[in-house]
């Protein structure tokens, strides 16, 4: 075939097999792995064994196709491999001396013999239409960047052909497999493995053509093992005692000393100890057996640590509920996780005991009660074994039912000891305590430096929520070990970036429930250089964090990495058999070792799709989180995202089906979808957009939300329209609605259909659109607002009008604290959402002013 160029477009049956495979899809990626990116090129060989060669001659005469073809399906399948793709697309040479040109290979087939035959088949296809100029196509139909990354000679070795990552060739004498790559994205090693993986496609192929190419492995032994023990958090040897006995004997040897503190009251470790022993002596006295779930419902103040530590004492499973809370929701989960017993205090008890009217069969403790019925203060002795559930924390569940995640005692107490070495938590130092009680962090938060001699802050939420008074609490109690979410970490350096001030005691400061970006870690580090800053991973059902990244500095890279496991914690990077993928290939985050907890509460359907034997150790559990990642080559794990709808906002994971399956059951609302909208650094946020035959007052939505969903799983906008858009197999157009919402969330609740996206001209009432200069900020403190929201809500500042309101755009209470900090606390985070129309709230600023 001539390989000569030619100037015309293809025509005919050329130009639309160009077209379709063109379209079709972007190049099949191979997975960067390069320690130290060099420059030139590396090279790695494998001779096949005469045995093998002839083996591969002697299936291409059985299935009548050329011994190319099944180089090329060997090829393939290893590019499956890497990219997790089962339709791959490689550069093919179809003729020696020839460039390559686009080859689209399936893999997903029956057995090794249909790979062949589909092999064959696309590369006679690209052989037949091989004349035609597929560059000057691809600049036609307006394609960016290469056709492909990898490069397959079939006869002879042509080299690293330009613009591609990988080449590989059979060439003679000896039937040499030769792989080169480009240094600076393979290492030798990489290459070497890369070499290996056609090797073995090629034997185990020829050695049983009709057997399932998916039913194996291309990895060797040795990267098996490496994967799973290598890179496995390291072995340590667990002390038989649970965490509350950890904190019994802190009570003995320092009985004095402060224990925890909030808003001015404080109790010594003796202290805390003997509230919590009578108080379990009073769970006992009511029939508590091992494992019976005690819920908690109390504000974040020092009846709390008493009450959770007294239900592990007990034996009993501790289940925590914020008094925040719905009624229906609170109902739900003690319905669900089978709770026959709450323990509470009087200024909890609102939405609690309307849940409780619905559920005859549970009672409420108050822990003052408990206290009076003067119950011995000594030690409860009631055995606790590490297999015990300890705790079980409710998640949010696309069915629109939480799911209760239970983990056991020798989990819970695994990551509480990495805590304390990896924060470095010793006697006398404090950790702060940030956390809802919902949220699983706050357990470590509350008992870790219990655990090691240290104090608990329990830091009020309204002192959370005021970042001058966090920064002042952290000073002023000589906090060393403190938590938080990335978009809240933000708020606090916006702060410390305009009033610089010494925290002298302050040791670490851990990340996690949201992405943690490079610029956040760099603003830090300019900041606080002297303060690590430690990227934390891990979910509820892993008894928490399992994964931790120590920064004394910014990251190198584009991403900041979770990090190597803890100890005992097995971190998997594996494919859809639950095989551990290439090193460096994306693939499902999957979790082994003595973090995996139970499974879900009274839920054998959800706990057997995400809880499963793991094959490479019977008799331990593996837990599918979700999440998509992986291994760099330092050894540590990366994040890149999720398989299903599952978000994260402020920490809190959130399933959208949950809001969605809510949004449905309000009368009027035909169709309905949640996304997240990301805008600037003010992190993300939830957005609802819904259908019906007419608009309806989005607060009397978010009522209806309110009354079945936690507050952070409340959308902070909510529009209508008409009609939601959908793409071409008629489902909702999510990545559509994803746009809109980032360019300014579409038209507000109300706004008529056919109203341009993101436009915030509009009259009070929502039933038209006003002039854009009759809705202009007029005042000083209007413009100036304007600016701000403009910052805080990335937002474009000409499309905010004096009648907006700041929660329609997209704003929360965390941004309401961003915003007060930006205007240098002139307003609190309160005005901003009591207040939060633009005209309004300038208003409330000139008069403050």
């Amino acid at each position: 075939m001539s390989s000569g160029v030619q100037t015309r477009p293809p025509a005919g049956p050329d130009r639309e097999f160009w077209r379709d495979v063109l379209l079709a899809g972007d190049a099949t990626p191979v997975p960067r792995w390069a320690a130290t990116p060099g420059a030139g090129t590396t090279v790695a060989e494998e001779v096949l064994t005469a045995e093998c060669a002839a083996a591969v001659r002697r299936l291409a005469e059985a299935l009548a196709v050329p011994p190319s073809a099944v180089l090329l399906a060997a090829h393939a399948v290893v590019l499956a491999a890497l990219s997790g793709e089962r339709e791959v697309v490689t550069g093919l040479v179809p003729a020696p001396g020839a460039p390559p040109l686009p080859c689209r290979v399936p893999t997903d087939a029956a057995s090794w013999r249909d790979v062949v035959v589909g092999a064959e088949a696309a590369a006679a296809a690209v052989r037949a239409h091989g004349a035609a100029p597929v560059e000057e196509l691809r600049r036609e139909l307006g394609l960016a960047g290469p056709g492909f990354e990898a490069v397959l000679h079939p006869e002879g070795d042509g080299g690293l052909p330009e613009g591609a990552v990988l080449a590989v060739a059979l060439s003679g004498p000896g039937d040499r497999l030769v792989v080169r790559a480009r240094a600076e994205v393979l290492d030798h090693g990489a290459v070497a493995r890369i070499a290996g993986y056609h090797r073995t496609a090629l034997a185990l192929m020829t050695t049983d053509p009709g057997a399932d190419p998916q039913a194996v492995t291309l990895l060797s032994s040795d990267e098996l093992r490496f994967q799973r023990d290598t890179l496995a958090g390291p072995v340590r040897e667990l002390p038989d005692r649970r965490v509350h006995e950890l904190i019994e004997a802190q009570a003995r040897m320092r009985p004095d000393a402060v224990a925890v503190v909030c808003a001015g009251r404080s109790w010594t470790h003796a202290e805390l100890d003997a509230r919590a022993n009578q108080l379990a002596r009073a769970l006992l006295a009511r029939g508590l057996r091992p494992e019976d779930v005690v819920a908690v419902v109390t504000e974040r103040d020092l009846e709390w640590p008493a009450a959770v530590l007294a239900v592990l004492k007990a034996g009993g499973a501790y289940l925590p509920i914020e008094p925040s809370f719905p009624a229906e929701r609170i109902a739900t989960t003690l319905r669900r996780a089978g709770c026959r017993l709450v323990l509470t205090e009087p200024r909890s008890t609102a939405a609690l005991d309307r849940a409780l009217a619905t559920l005859p069969g549970v009672e409420r403790l108050l822990v003052d009660d408990a206290w009076a019925e003067g119950h011995d203060d000594g030690a409860v002795g009631v055995r606790v074994g590490a297999g015990q559930l300890a705790y079980l924390y409710f998640t949010s569940g696309s069915t629109g039912e939480p799911k209760g995640a239970m983990c056991e005692h020798a989990g819970f107490l695994n990551h509480v000891l990495a805590k304390i070495d990896d924060l470095g938590i010793g006697e006398d130092q404090v950790v702060a305590q940030t956390a809802p009680q919902c949220f699983d962090i706050s357990l470590w938060q509350l008992l870790a430096g219990l655990v090691a001699g240290g104090r608990t802050l329990l830091v009020e939420q309204e002192v959370v929520l005021d970042a001058a008074r966090f920064v002042d609490t952290l000073a002023t109690g000589r906090v060393a070990v403190a938590q938080v979410v990335p978009s809240y970490l933000d708020v606090v350096l916006a702060h410390l970036e305009q009033h610089p001030r010494p925290l002298p005691d302050l040791r670490y400061v851990s990340v996690t429930g949201e992405a943690l970006k490079r610029e956040l870690a760099e603003r830090w580090f300019a900041t606080v250089p002297d303060v690590p800053l430690v990227n934390a991973y891990g979910l509820t059902e892993t008894s928490d964090d399992t994964n931790h990244e120590v920064l004394r500095r910014a990251p190198d890279g584009d991403r900041v990495p979770l990090g190597r496991p803890i100890a005992n914690v097995r971190v998997l990077v594996v494919d859809d058999r639950l095989r551990p993928v290439p090193l460096g290939a994306l693939g499902a985050i999957a979790f082994s070792g003595v973090c995996v907890g139970r499974g879900y509460v009274n839920d054998p359907e959800r706990t057997r799709q995400a809880y499963v034997p793991d094959p490479a150790r019977p008799g331990d559990r593996l837990y599918l989180a979700g999440d998509v990642g992986r291994w760099r080559p330092d050894g540590k794990l990366e994040f890149l995202g999720r398989r299903d709808a599952q978000v994260k906002i402020s920490g809190f994971r959130i399933e959208l089906g949950e809001i969605e399956n809510t949004l449905l059951r309000v009368p009027g609302v035909r169709d309905g979808a949640v996304v997240v909208a990301e805008r600037g650094g003010s992190g993300g946020h939830l957005v609802a957009y819904w259908s019906g035959p007419r608009p309806l007052d989005p607060d009397l939505l978010r009522s209806r939300l309110a009354a079945t969903l936690p507050a952070y799983m409340v959308p902070t906008a909510m529009h209508w329209r008409a009609s939601l858009p959908l793409t071409a197999n008629g489902k909702i157009d999510r990545r559509a609605l994803t746009a809109l919402a980032a360019e300014g969330a579409g038209p507000p609740a109300g706004t008529p259909a056919g109203t341009p996206a993101g436009t915030p001209d509009r009259t009070p009432d929502g039933d038209g659109v006003s002039e854009r200069g009759d809705d202009r900020p007029r005042t000083p403190a209007e413009r100036r607002l304007a600016a701000a929201w403009a910052a805080v809500l990335g937002v474009p500042e000409e499309r905010i009008g004096r009648r907006d309101s700041f929660v329609e755009l997209g704003g929360s209470s965390l941004s309401a604290v961003k915003l007060a900090v930006t205007l240098d606390r002139a307003i609190s985070h309160r005005d901003v959402l009591a207040v939060p129309v633009l005209a309004d709230l300038a208003d409330l600023l000139s008069g403050r002013s």
